[in-house]
């Protein structure tokens, strides 16, 4: 745009098209699909048929039979090409044999792939992450072929399969395949054909970032010995079970250390006792030969995968150590590096003037993050990345408190128009000569 006068006037063109019916309509239509991690197929489906019925090129890219992601085309006047992109599946998968009592001792409404609108609050699984922010991106490449405006380079609008940390849903993905999760769907997009010169991802979080940590999963192996309750005075006696347990419990306190140790420009990176696996149910009479602990680290730029490996297997290898405890194996299971774009990046740039414009004031980086999204796989396969998002929605529908599962299922269909106007002055600002 030659002047800000002409910017805001087609800001505005564009804008008038993000209505709250329009807004409201592709996040019911989002959230009433089921998506789990591995089954995202009839959602991509329902997004490549409506955006083509949107006048924007809609197509579905299938990665089998049922996973699969959604892209729309608008080509622009020859500018640098820009991917708008989420992730379509959800954190919990919004059946009770899956979520309880893991995720919550019972389903509660907002755990369900059913949207119910309070006012300007929309609730039901992954309303607010990742399908909120999924729809608003719907929202604004159907505003610009609405309103006859013609981005300054090709603008993809990417919804990518498999973007959780996750391995394989039971039920959800074909049988036999394990890679479901982890980026796999943001990966085929960028290898089949959808490489763009910049990205934004958007995910929650009210800022405009330009790295983030990554991850390490770690199974920690601890041996006892298998022996029946009847025999415990009587034979030599160490449980798998106990021992894990104060393994867990003094990693937990280590990566508090580990965390405030390799905090690194806005990455602040944590970690967690995810899981314990060990023992049989049925025969409870007896210890476990071994008990499986599984790890998630976090790690920022300045670390790697195998050395955060090193260094937990170190810290178990001392704990165990003063345990008494020896052949302990310590194993990485899934790696994704940290990455980040240079925070002078035209896309970074574009997206962080957007920001103080809507936002009405100056752009101050949030720190000490920790969560990871797939904007890491779109950095790795060399596409300089932002990321924008919505803050999280304060208040219940009733008042009531905002827990981590309620936060990710609920969203304002306010805040959606604001990111909206967010993602739309960033196409808008992107020099009009692609790099390179």
């Amino acid at each position: 745009m030659s002047t800000q006068r002409e910017l805001d006037a087609t800001v505005a063109a564009v804008m008038e098209h993000v209505t709250r019916e329009r807004l409201a309509e592709l996040v019911v239509g989002v959230v009433d699909i089921p998506s789990p991690t591995g089954g995202e197929g009839p959602l991509a489906a329902w997004i490549a048929a409506r955006l083509r019925a949107q006048g924007v090129r809609g197509q579905l890219q299938e990665l089998d039979e049922r996973q699969a992601n959604a892209v729309g085309v608008l080509a622009g006047s020859g500018g640098p090409s820009l991917l708008l992109y989420a992730p379509l599946d959800t954190f919990t998968v919004g059946d009770p044999a899956h979520d309880v009592p893991w995720a919550a001792t019972v389903e509660r409404p907002d755990m369900a792939p059913h949207a119910v609108v309070h006012g300007d609050l929309v609730e039901g699984l992954a309303a607010g992450n990742p399908k909120g922010h999924a729809a608003t991106i719907m929202a604004v490449v159907e505003a610009f072929a609405a309103a006859g405006v013609v981005p300054p380079g090709d603008l993809v609008a990417g919804f990518g399969a498999g973007g959780m940390p996750s391995f394989a849903v039971d039920g959800a993905g074909v049988p036999g395949r394990a890679n479901t999760g982890h980026g796999v769907g943001a990966t085929f997009l960028l290898e089949r054909g959808w490489t763009t010169d910049y990205a934004v991802i958007a995910k929650p979080g009210w800022t405009v970032s330009h790295e983030e940590v990554g991850l390490v999963w770690i199974d920690v192996v601890i041996p006892g010995w298998h022996t029946y309750v009847g025999s415990r005075h009587r034979m030599p006696y160490r449980n798998a079970v106990a021992l894990a347990a104060r393994v867990a419990t003094d990693l937990e306190e280590w990566f508090g250390e580990y965390a405030e140790r390799h905090e690194h420009a806005t990455m602040r990176p944590q970690g967690i006792v995810a899981g314990v696996h060990g023992g049989d149910d049925r025969l409870a009479a007896a210890t476990p030969a071994v008990v499986r602990l599984r790890l998630d680290v976090r790690l920022t730029t300045e670390q790697t995968g195998p050395g955060v490996v090193r260094e937990v297997r170190a810290e178990v290898q001392q704990i165990c150590e003063e345990l008494g405890v020896d052949e302990v194996s310590v194993e990485q299971v899934a790696y994704v590096p940290a990455t980040r774009t240079a925070h002078d990046s035209p896309v970074v740039r574009a997206a962080t003037e957007a920001f103080e414009t809507v936002s009405g004031g100056p752009h101050i980086p949030i720190g000490q993050n920790s969560g990871a999204t797939d904007a890491n796989i779109l950095r790795m396969r060399g596409v300089p990345t932002a990321r924008v998002g919505m803050p999280k929605v304060p208040r219940a529908p009733d008042g009531g408190e905002v827990d981590f599962t309620l936060g990710m299922n609920l969203v304002d269909l306010g805040e959606m128009r604001r990111l909206a106007e967010i993602l739309v002055r960033t196409v808008l600002a992107l020099p009009h000569h692609a790099p390179g």
